[in-house]
């Protein structure tokens, strides 16, 4: 390249010299026409170099090389919105976004959009990624010349991470300023989840189940020794053993639950079900449980579908957590209503309220904002008795986290509680009627 560079400033120093020579000749006749023949006879030469020298110098402004010059190809800066740029950013599977020389956006991929909604076309990188260790990777990959790599992390509003690469690219080789830089987005964040799910998992895991395990230990030594031929005594010890292995059976089904929501915590459901039916579904299913426990189990509210973005799975596991805590620690009231309705959510959204209504003891005000916490509960014991694993709520928080929605609890000491979900609806298709709803 740097040969072609000077075999072109050679060529052009030619072509002025072959200019100026012949601008020389020219004066050179039309002076000796003055000094000849007088000035009248010298008007045409006069009026010849006039013309060359004009043709010169407006050649020499206009910066008019040789065709040797035409043929080179200098590289050539990205222009903002550059469609083929654009076509090539969207085509790649990770968010992907090109700067210039100066660092302003020139194109970006939907995908980025999603992690920067703020960045823009033409404006500084640096309006729309407020990210300090992203930028400091862009200024020392155009200094270096060498790809860089960094890792980000945002709290609002879910726990994400990521890996960023910047790679300059520049056409005129190694060492020149790179008149691209390209800022490729690595979603870190299912990885993170899940070294995050297993710590978790072991120091939970270790924690609660430490309490079966050693009545478990401790009832198959007394069968071992004292009461190894004692008929009574096994028959007393084999149904608490069983219930202590069906008590660590749960608790592990819970918290594997729990970890592969938390998982999926950054990943909004996008089918639509119909929450109405899910709730009816089970109260169907949970009555063999109220009639043992003598509860009369009733769904009151709309019977048009209440569609919802969500999925299926979950939001049985919500309900029935709801209405099982309702009969096992509010059996006194004899009575647990579910009710169905359509409100408006604080961004003036429609949502799906079901609000599942016991009338037991209550809980106390202090209780109230640690109920969804893991492993919490206002009376261990009874929580124990009742087959508890002290995660049932938190799975609902986090469930209901991950669609969108929110619980809500209200109660009072000596007339029950209510617990409400609400959830995002699914919006109306055009013409929609959702006359048949009951709006609280």
């Amino acid at each position: 390249m740097t040969a072609t560079h000077d075999s072109v400033r050679i060529a052009g120093w030619v072509e002025r010299f072959r200019r100026m020579r012949l601008v020389l000749a020219v004066a050179a006749l039309a002076f000796a026409g003055l000094w000849m023949f007088g000035a009248i006879a010298a008007l045409p030469a006069l009026a010849g170099f006039a013309l060359i020298a004009a043709a010169a110098l407006i050649a020499s402004a206009s910066g008019a090389e040789t065709p040797a010059a035409l043929e080179t190809h200098e590289p050539r800066a990205p222009r903002i919105g550059d469609p083929l740029i654009g076509s090539v950013l969207a085509g790649l599977p990770d968010p992907v976004v090109a700067l210039d020389r100066r660092g302003d956006v020139v194109a970006l991929n939907a995908r980025a959009t999603a992690v920067a909604p703020a960045l823009r076309p033409g404006e500084p990188v640096s309006l729309g990624l407020r990210v300090p260790e992203v930028l400091e990777a862009v200024r020392r990959a155009r200094a270096s010349g060498m790809a860089q790599r960094v890792e980000f992390s945002e709290r609002v509003p879910l726990d994400r991470w990521y890996e960023v690469i910047v790679t300059p690219i520049s056409s005129a080789g190694a060492g020149r300023d790179p008149g691209l830089v390209l800022l490729a987005f690595h979603d870190l964040t299912p990885l993170r989840r899940v070294e995050e799910m297993r710590a978790d998992f072991v120091a939970n895991a270790s924690h609660e189940l430490r309490t079966p395990l050693a009545a478990l230990s401790g009832f198959i030594d007394t069968l071992r020794g004292s009461a190894r031929d004692d008929p009574a005594a096994r028959e007393r010890f084999l149904p608490i053993m069983q219930a202590q292995a069906d008590r660590m059976a749960r608790l592990i089904d819970d918290l594997l639950s729990l970890s592969r929501i938390e998982l999926n915590a950054h990943l909004r459901p996008d089918k639509q079900v119909d929450v109405g039916a899910i709730v009816r579904q089970v109260a169907d299913s949970l009555q063999t449980l109220a009639r043992d426990r003598h509860v009369e189990v009733k769904t009151i509210g709309t019977p048009a579908a209440l569609l919802v973005p969500g999925d299926r799975d979950e939001l049985i596991r919500v309900f029935e957590n709801l209405v099982e805590n309702a009969l096992k620690y509010a059996a006194s009231g004899k009575r647990v209503d579910i009710a169905l309705s359509v409100g408006e959510g604080p961004d003036g959204k429609r949502e799906a309220r079901i609000a599942v209504r016991d009338r037991g003891p209550g809980i106390a005000p202090e209780h109230l904002p640690r109920l969804t916490e893991r492993f919490y509960r206002v009376d261990v014991s009874e929580s124990r008795a009742q087959g508890g694993t002290g995660l049932g709520l938190a799975l609902v928080k986090h469930i209901l986290n991950r669609h969108g929605g929110r619980l809500t609890i209200d109660s009072t000491l000596g007339q029950g509680a209510t617990f409400t979900v609400h959830l995002p609806m699914a919006a109306l298709p055009a013409g929609g009627n959702s006359t048949l709803l009951t709006r609280t």
